[in-house]
């Protein structure tokens, strides 16, 4: 285990215990001495300060190589709120509106089909941004069938070198898992590549570069990127895999592995981005307090509180395996409603995301506590044991609490 003791204040100083924070680690080696993961970082802020920071286990095993505070993961479905907030500071600014529909800005998804038993059908109305960032729209979700087969071709097609101005056009061309706003059912990229690429439109300017200038340079968000750099791929974790002789390294490919492929070009907003604990950490203080760090405002107050608000009434909440039970949908968020039928300490408006490498993450304005864990498990939904790992490490997190 690695401590980063100088970028961490005493946890008592902002009201939490340290030998009960402690626990942390030992939760994290029991999953490391089981094969569960190679290694983990972990990461408590409270009242914007860090109170824990902590490296644990290996990010090469072959190579002995231990990881450290600042090791760089690809971050996957992490990206989807910093999507989020990139619409929502167009949207302060005046220039979209959430109930927009997707066409003003991208033409092509304005005659949308939706698939069904019959076959094709016209979509009852237009799929707007707001159906997008609430996975509402239908757009790429299909877990099986016609819609499902269409928008696996698109990825399994994506030509080499592509932008998301080259590949989201074609994302318009498959039909609709279930007609606007009728239905809950993640959308793992098209979505959000599609909101990525309306910042672009509105903007003028590159996603990646939009990103830079209105949330990451603020915030001091220096190692999160979609193309991580050569002389930064030492510090990238290998990506493992649950082999029948323990843990072996994998291959991160298609969308998930553009951050370290250096021809890639492709900037997605479903799962691009690669970066640190303590960069994301900058990200969900901001959002916890409000919208704001350190002097740099990024989002009014308003506007996270509009964030972090159920916005699917009752429609179902299933993904997978996961277990989303006491939680609703926000906009690129879930948002804990009932901590008691979540079973968890956590407050209720808690809201965050994960990502499919195992990468989770919380933020909780009543508690004005925020958590990271950073793994590397290739994507695999039916290890139910990697699943136990991110509420435990939340609850301890929890019971550190002294105030």
């Amino acid at each position: 285990m690695v401590i980063a003791e100088s970028r961490a204040v005493a946890p008592e100083s902002v009201g939490l215990n340290t030998s009960r924070l402690a626990r942390i680690e030992e939760v994290v080696q029991r999953y490391i001495d089981r094969g569960v993961i190679a290694g983990a970082v972990t990461l408590i802020s409270r009242r914007g300060q860090v109170a824990h920071l902590e490296a644990h286990g290996h990010m090469d095993v072959a190579a002995g190589r231990a990881v450290q505070p600042d090791t760089i993961f690809r971050l996957a479905s992490m990206t989807k709120p910093v999507v989020s907030v990139a619409i929502l500071t167009l949207f302060e600014a005046g220039k979209l509106l959430l109930t927009d529909p997707v066409s003003a800005f991208l033409p092509m998804f304005k005659e949308m089909q939706v698939a069904t038993p019959e076959g094709l059908v016209p979509a009852s109305r237009e799929i707007t941004l707001f159906d997008l960032l609430t996975h509402t729209s239908g757009l790429g979700s299909a877990p099986s069938g016609a819609s499902f087969d269409a928008w696996s071709r698109v990825l399994q097609e994506r030509p080499a070198g592509a932008t998301l101005a080259d590949l989201v056009p074609r994302m318009a061309s498959t039909p609709l898992s279930f007609q606007p706003g009728t239905a809950w059912e993640y959308s793992g990229v098209f979505g959000f590549d599609t909101l990525a690429r309306v910042v672009e439109v509105v903007s003028g300017i590159g996603f990646e570069q939009y990103l830079q200038q209105q949330i990451f340079e603020p915030l001091g968000i220096k190692d999160t990127t979609f193309h991580v750099p050569p002389e930064k791929m030492s510090r990238v974790t290998v990506a493992y895999q649950r082999g029948p002789n323990g843990l072996e390294a994998g291959t991160p490919g298609n969308i998930l592995g553009d951050s370290t492929n250096p021809n890639a070009r492709y900037t997605s907003g479903g799962g691009g981005l690669a970066g640190t604990a303590e960069d994301y950490a900058r990200f969900g203080d901001m959002l916890c307090n409000g919208g704001q760090l350190d002097e740099e405002r990024i989002l009014s107050r308003k506007t996270v509180e509009l964030m972090a608000s159920n916005h699917i009434r009752d429609l179902p909440l299933i993904l997978g395996a996961s277990d989303l039970r006491g939680y609703r949908f926000g906009l690129g968020v879930r948002v804990l409603d009932s901590p008691a039928a979540a079973c968890t300490l956590l407050s209720r408006g808690s809201f965050g995301w994960a990502g499919a490498f195992g990468t989770n993450s919380w933020i909780d304005p009543v508690e004005q506590m925020v958590g990271i864990m950073l793994i590397q498990r290739m994507p695999d939904m039916t290890d139910s044991e990697l699943r136990t790992l991110w509420p435990r490490i939340q609850n301890t997190a929890y019971q550190a609490l002294e105030d």
